[in-house]
Order: C-alpha cells, then sequence, then structure tokens
C-alpha cells in the first residue's frame, strides 16, 4: 500500500490534503443540505427545482471558461486559491444565515447556487493544477487519485452527519458549519513551504489563450475521445443529488437520516475507485471503457431495485465506476497535456465535467417527475452505455482493439506502444 499513498511524503502535499478532507466533509455536509432543502422545505418534492439549482450551480464553469482558465494558467494558484476558499466560505455564511433565521426562499437557493458556481468555475481549475505544484510530475497521478480519494472520503461522512444534523437542528446550521470548515482550508494553504514548489513554465500572455487550448484538443484524437465520454456521463449520469433524493422520497418514502446514508453508501464505492485508481501505474482510456459499461450496468441495476437495501448496492458499483471514470480522465488528461496548456485543458474538461450539468440535469429531473425516479436512473444507464461505445470506437480506430476468448473468458486487448493515453 506504500506505492498507494506515496505522494504524502511530501510535507506540502500532507499539509495540503490534512486541509482539504475538513473542507471536503463540510462542502458534502452543505450538498445533501441544500438538496434536502429545495426538496421538502422549498417545494413539493419537486425534482426540477433540484436540478435546476444544480444548473445554476454548474452553468458557471461553461460561461466563465473564457476566464478560468486563463487565470489557472497564468496566476498564482496558491493566492487565487486563498480567494476563491474565502469566498466560497462567506457565501455558506450568507446561506446559513438566511436558513437559520427563517427567511430562506427557494429564489435565494437559486442566486446562491449561481454564486457558488461562478466562484468554483475559478477554484476547480487552480485546485486541479495546483496538484502538479506539490509533488512534480512523477507522481501526480497519484495525488490526483489521493485527492479524490479525499473528496470521496468526505463523502462518506459529510451526508451521513448531515442527515442527523438536519433531522435534529436543521439544514441552516449545516450551512454555518461548512462555512467554518473553510478555516482548515485556508491555514493549510498558509502553511505550505513555497521554496519547494514544483514550478512547471508558466504560458505566455496574449490574446487567443482559450482558442489555442481548443485547438490543441482539436488535434488530439485520445483527448477528442474522452472527453465525449466525460460529456454523455456527466451530463445525464452524474446527477446523483436527482437519482438519490428522488428514489429515497418518492420511492422508499425515507428520511433525512436515511436520505443521508444513502450517499454516504454510494461513497464507499467512489473512494474505493479512487484507492483503484491510486495504485493504478498507467491510466488510460481502455480503463475509462470498462468504467462506462460497468456504471451503466450499475444504473440499471439501480432502476429496477426493488428495496432500499438493494439500491445502496447498487449505489456502490455505481460509485466505484463514476470514480473510476473522473479519476482517470483527469490524471490522463494531466499527464498528457503540455505543463503551459495544462490550465486551460483542464478548465475545458472541468467545462465539460460540471458545466454538462445545466444541460442533463434539468432534463433527468423533469425525468424524474414525469415518468418516476427509475427512468431517470435510465437515462443514467443509456449515458454509460453510449459512452462505453465511444470507447470502443476510438480503440478500434486508433489503438488496434482485439477481442478474443481466453480459458472460456472473454478478454480484449490493445496497443500502447504509440499510444498517447
Amino acid at each position: 500500500m506504500k506505492g498507494t499513498f506515496r505522494s504524502l511524503e511530501s510535507f506540502n502535499y500532507r499539509v495540503w490534503a490534512g486541509g482539504a478532507i475538513v473542507s471536503n466533509i463540510g462542502t458534502w455536509m452543505q450538498r445533501t443540505a441544500q438538496d434536502w432543502l429545495v426538496l421538502t422545505q422549498l417545494t413539493r418534492h419537486n425534482a426540477t427545482s433540484v436540478g435546476v439549482v444544480m444548473a445554476l450551480q454548474f452553468g458557471p464553469h461553461l460561461l466563465l471558461l473564457p476566464f478560468t482558465g486563463f487565470a489557472a494558467d497564468h496566476l498564482d494558484r496558491r493566492k487565487l486559491l486563498i480567494a476563491t476558499q474565502a469566498a466560497l466560505g462567506t457565501l455558506a455564511l450568507g446561506l446559513g444565515i438566511l436558513t437559520v433565521t427563517g427567511w430562506v426562499q427557494l429564489w435565494h437557493v437559486y442566486v446562491f447556487a449561481f454564486l457558488l458556481g461562478s466562484v468554483s468555475a475559478f477554484d476547480a481549475p487552480a485546485r486541479q493544477t495546483f496538484v502538479s505544484e506539490l509533488v512534480g510530475e512523477a507522481d501526480l497521478s497519484n495525488a490526483v487519485a489521493l485527492n479524490s480519494t479525499s473528496f470521496n472520503a468526505a463523502r462518506m461522512i459529510g451526508p451521513a452527519m448531515a442527515g442527523v444534523l438536519i433531522a435534529s437542528v436543521g439544514s441552516g446550521w449545516v450551512f454555518l458549519i461548512n462555512a467554518a470548515s473553510f478555516v482548515a482550508v485556508l491555514c493549510s494553504l498558509g502553511f505550505l513551504r513555497v521554496g519547494e514548489f514544483h514550478r512547471s513554465k508558466r504560458a505566455a500572455r496574449g490574446r487567443g489563450s482559450l482558442a489555442e487550448g481548443f485547438r490543441y484538443v482539436w488535434k488530439r484524437p485520445d483527448l477528442k475521445a474522452i472527453l465525449l465520454m466525460l460529456f454523455l456521463i456527466g451530463t445525464f449520469g452524474l446527477n446523483f443529488p436527482i437519482f438519490i433524493s428522488t428514489m429515497s422520497v418518492t420511492v422508499f418514502h425515507a428520511g433525512a437520516s436515511q436520505y443521508g446514508l444513502l450517499s454516504s453508501i454510494m461513497a464507499i464505492g467512489t473512494v474505493a475507485g479512487a484507492l483503484l485508481a491510486a495504485r493504478r501505474a498507467k491510466p488510460g482510456i481502455a480503463v475509462l471503457f470498462t468504467g462506462a459499461a460497468i456504471f451503466g450496468a450499475g444504473c440499471a441495476l439501480a432502476a429496477i431495485a426493488p428495496s432500499y437495501g438493494f439500491f445502496g448496492l447498487a449505489l456502490v458499483v455505481i460509485g466505484v465506476c463514476a470514480q473510476t471514470v473522473t479519476t482517470t480522465t483527469n490524471s490522463t488528461m494531466q499527464l498528457s497535456t503540455e505543463p503551459a496548456m495544462r490550465g486551460r485543458v483542464m478548465a475545458i474538461f472541468l467545462a465539460i465535467a460540471l458545466g454538462g450539468t445545466p444541460l442533463g440535469a434539468p432534463v433527468v429531473g423533469w425525468v424524474a417527475d414525469t415518468f418516476g425516479p427509475r427512468w431517470a436512473l435510465g437515462v443514467a444507464a443509456a449515458s454509460g452505455f453510449a459512452a462505453a461505445i465511444v470507447g470502443i470506437r476510438y480503440l478500434a480506430k486508433y489503438r488496434q482493439l482485439r477481442v478474443f476468448v481466453d480459458a472460456g473468458r472473454l478478454r480484449f486487448s490493445v496497443d500502447d506502444s504509440d499510444a498517447v493515453v
């Protein structure tokens, strides 16, 4: 397991990871409380409203794309993160005060979701690429996977804690606790040894920087295939707040604690997927294909789940595969991208990963309201299978995909000799 956690040998990465886990727990607590507030207190179990909140929160990743990648490539990432993390904490404090005082209305949540999304649009690419300054190129893939492990370990703890707190003291206090959690990550950024950073060559300032990023991606068949797979799953498959909340409330008639528990159960799978990615020496599109296919199968099983327990088990499978897809995409794109282009390429990656939500979440929410949450999960299953088809096409065209039977088992192989991914 030493190789799995090798990035923790770096002082800077240990400090960063320590602050991040505290903040991540608070973030997952807020996400759970926000969805519950909208679904059960501000509306009458309206999944479309939850979808609108998600669209407003993730839409800015697309709207602000010309600026966010530029900022990640040209500004001091540590200082940029200090500013964005402080702003996110302030917004959580504001929403918490409105909720605790009883003044909160649905439109308030919409406004705060958009503001949170706008700040996160600058925070996310800087945070993703900042990792390379903490550990260097050799351990980058491992550090990205450990970041995902931290995020999803918090996903196990945060929703369960939020469910208990919502039932006992209300959603507003959950938002206030999240605001306080940002102190940890701000302190960690302050304690970093700047002199030990692994600085890479910065991009030259100039006009057309974002267009250059798109041209770079367009010339790379591997990156185009990866981003298309991510778009399909990210837009129609990674709408878990809608899937879990609607299945919990309208199908299994569960309360806040049981809803929070389902989110934590899914996080068991995502942590496992992140740890598997941390051990994997060479991420690539073949792994993405497998993850996408099993993700589709997992969503199909969840859609027909006859009981709360069976649904929870299906969420574990979905969690492993969803994390495999997102973590492998992240590390593959960073490792195969020139350092000077990394910020813009990762901004495009995040715009597709998170910016697809404004397109997919309202659609999936409408399907859940009109036909039922099981059909919404059917849409997610279709997205996984469609992404797998994209992966097959790329592997067959560029990597000499070969399918064969060995000892009675179906296997496949690809050519890695001249592959970029």
